[in-house]
């Protein structure tokens, strides 16, 4: 787990701040922007970007949450509290976002597609310990047991999960993303997923092992963990300098104007995607935005 990863070693880091408004915006686009970003920076027509996201009251669901036998009834639950349901397009199963939620995709060239999936892995673990420098020494890496979308990159303080990991390669290039929480309560979003899956049917499922057994304790926010004014300000700082430190030069921009049709292309595969997993269910078919 120590090894210097050298994804993180750039010449030119762009940094794509899309919170505020854009937290307005459907989670959908992020996962499709995250594509775009692949594209362009797998293709060398842009540097390698970190790009920071949050979203309102969202549940993210991995296909393999779209299984579950009762998951109308899941579904309807998740309505019910007010969030946005999606399907993601990277591995994993459902996590909560919302704006106490950052959420950081590293895009980054690779040149075998599925080769050294670790080193996008360790490249993720090394930037968040390095944002979090200033305010704890030590972070463990490893699956945390009874937290929600369990992984071996979860990412915990004394036991208690505040991070996890996915990644997603295409041609060229990877985004690897991690939900960091930042603020509120770690708990309230794990008692929400915990009853998702005992309305899904997650214990009647025959691969049910798949799904986690949701311990509320197991999850806890920055705030809460480090007793500290966490927000996602101080962390996008911190990302500039840490990435200031890793590299020749930092640009900021917004999309660049080649990006525009990629994004919408994507987006409407992300749209597709979500047909085929949700839209069977019309409360959320109503709500699908096209």
């Amino acid at each position: 787990m120590n090894r210097e990863p050298t994804h993180l070693n750039q010449k030119v880091w762009r940094i794509l701040d899309q919170r505020g408004h854009e937290s307005a915006l459907d989670a959908i686009d992020s996962f499709a922007m995250d594509d775009t970003l692949c594209a362009s920076v797998g293709g060398k027509l842009s540097p390698p970007t970190a790009r920071l996201w949050v979203h309102r009251d969202t549940v993210v669901l991995g296909i393999q949450d779209t299984r579950l036998p009762f998951i109308a009834e899941g579904l309807n639950y998740l309505e019910a509290k007010g969030y946005r349901v999606i399907v993601r397009n990277s591995g994993g199963l459902a996590v909560v976002l919302d704006e106490g939620v950052l959420n950081i995709s590293l895009v980054m060239p690779v040149d075998r597609p599925f080769a050294d999936i670790d080193d996008g892995f360790e490249a993720m673990r090394q930037l968040v310990e390095e944002l979090l420098h200033p305010y704890v020494r030590h972070i463990a890496v490893g699956e945390v047991e009874g937290s929600y979308c369990p992984g071996r990159y979860d990412l915990s303080i004394r036991g208690v999960k505040f991070a996890g990991i996915s990644q997603r390669r295409t041609k060229g290039g990877m985004a690897v993303q991690v939900f960091l929480l930042v603020s509120g309560s770690g708990r309230r979003r794990a008692e929400v997923l915990k009853q998702f899956y005992q309305l899904a049917g997650a214990a009647q499922e025959p691969r049910g092992k798949l799904f986690p057994s949701i311990n509320p304790e197991t999850m806890a926010s920055l705030t809460e963990l480090l007793s500290i004014g966490m927000n996602t300000d101080m962390l996008k700082q911190r990302l500039v300098e840490v990435l200031q430190n890793r590299s020749s030069r930092i640009i900021t921009t917004s999309r660049f104007p080649f990006e525009e049709e990629r994004f919408q292309l994507n987006r409407r595969r992300m749209v597709e995607r979500n047909e085929k997993s949700l839209y069977k269910f019309d409360k959320i078919k109503r709500e699908m935005p096209l």
